[in-house]
């Protein structure tokens, strides 16, 4: 990451920009300044949400799929009418802080600015500053799909009485330098708890269950079948779920720092692959934050006490030994009757490798749509590299396995080999069909 620049040459950007004027400071200074604003907007992973399927980047009408409705996003390159480019640097920092857009109608919180109000003063200076240098789209995107009352931003304000805690990122004395750049990332930019935190029925974080994990729409584009990956006719949208990410058993107890540094960076790690949504936000955010960022979120990750939402009880015997029958004939080849894995090596078959189960954050989320997902329709790396887990076939069209099976096969893994987690039962699976 670029280093700090002098105070001149941010007095002198910020009074530029605020007059308009951007285009007359030096090459020299403005250039490092939306450097370190791409690097910013990367690690707030600005352009997923900006961005639709065959757009323009940062052109906006990617569909936000909500428990309300459909919100598709802005567009926020600096066209001066179908984006932001008459906006000031005070609006977009308002927007980007408080909801609150350039005409003072309220954003939904689909825009984290629940997170983004902890960013500096300094870095929004920087993303507004490389903001202003993408290439200009002339794009609207389409009207959102929010049905009454939802589709009345004016109730947003009483949202952000009740749930909106507004104040920059402060420091821990207690903590080191890189544990509070580690937690600057996470809480602000980074908006982890956004996916990684369960919510109440009003769509705000639920009390006392930051980072327990959570649950989320989005589309299921592909599946696996064969070891091919095979686009679906029709996109669906589907439940995800995102693991616990405090030092829980069920969460990430079992990965050391370095795993989940190597996990951030690449998509993999010995613990596991990236897959679903988790691939675009490794793939557009953080593979492009630097080795130190990245070590500082895992420092931070890892000091996380351990903390669940509830104690799940044992399931029931009977559901256990169904499951365990399903997974002796389909998963134990890979995956091992211990459930350990089968660690990549040079001379191992690709085919014959597996990521552990035992200890796996992803099996043992409070809501087990994204292991149901995995299983129905496979899983498969963004891009597979050296170290990479291979592909693995969904059930429902390769071995058809009926909803009963998959709930016994899907509690069985969660509650084996020191996992612990809920069983999951037929209408669960049903769902995400």
């Amino acid at each position: 990451m670029p280093g700090p620049l002098g105070k001149k040459t941010i007095a002198a950007g910020l009074c530029a920009l605020l007059a308009g004027t951007a285009a007359v400071e030096p090459a020299r200074a403005q250039q490092p300044l939306a450097e370190q604003g791409r690097y910013l907007a990367a690690a707030g992973d600005c352009i997923s949400c900006h961005t639709r399927p065959g757009g323009e980047p940062f052109a906006g009408g990617r569909p936000l799929h909500t428990p309300f409705g459909v919100i598709y996003s802005a567009n926020i390159t600096p066209d001066p009418k179908t984006g932001i480019g008459a906006w000031t640097e005070r609006q977009f920092e308002r927007a980007l802080r408080e909801g609150i857009a350039a005409d003072g109608t309220h954003l939904y919180p689909a825009l984290p600015y629940t997170e983004y109000t902890r960013v500096t003063d300094q870095d929004v200076h920087a993303i507004y500053s490389y903001i202003r240098t993408v290439k200009s789209v002339s794009y609207v995107p389409p009207k959102n799909k929010m049905p009454f009352p939802f589709s009345v931003r004016a109730l947003l304000a009483g949202w952000n009485m009740m749930f909106l805690d507004e104040g920059r990122f402060a420091p821990d004395a207690s903590h080191s330098a890189e544990w509070n750049r580690g937690a600057y990332l996470t809480q602000g930019l980074g908006h982890c708890g956004a996916c990684h935190s369960p919510r109440n029925f009003l769509g705000a974080y639920a009390q006392g269950g930051a980072l327990t994990g959570g649950d989320y729409l989005d589309e299921i584009n592909d599946e696996v079948v064969d070891n091919s990956v095979t686009p679906l006719d029709e996109s669906i949208v589907r439940t995800w779920s995102a693991p616990n990410l405090t030092q829980a058993p069920g969460g990430l107890g079992a990965w050391p720092l370095e795993a989940i540094a190597t996990y951030l960076k690449t998509g993999h790690s010995a613990r596991a692959g990236a897959f679903g949504p988790m691939s675009e936000v490794i793939g557009n955010s953080t593979s492009h934050l630097t080795d130190p960022d990245i070590h500082a979120i895992a420092v931070y990750l890892k000091s996380l006490a351990p903390a669940m939402r509830s104690v799940p009880p044992t399931p029931a015997a009977a559901a256990l030994k169904a499951g365990e029958i399903v997974y002796t004939t389909r998963c134990a080849d890979c995956h091992l009757p211990s459930g350990l894995g089968m660690p990549r090596a040079p001379n191992a078959e690709a085919s014959k490798t597996a990521p552990p189960l035992a200890g796996s954050a992803a099996l043992q989320a409070p809501n087990p749509a994204t292991l149901i997902n995995v299983i129905l329709y496979g899983a498969h790396e963004a891009a597979l590299t050296d170290g990479s887990w291979p592909k693995m076939s969904g059930f429902e069209l390769s071995v058809g396995l009926d909803d009963e099976q998959i709930a016994a096969l899907c509690t069985y893994v969660r509650s084996s080999w020191g996992n612990h987690a809920e069983a999951v039962d037929a209408a669960a699976v049903a769902r995400q069909h």
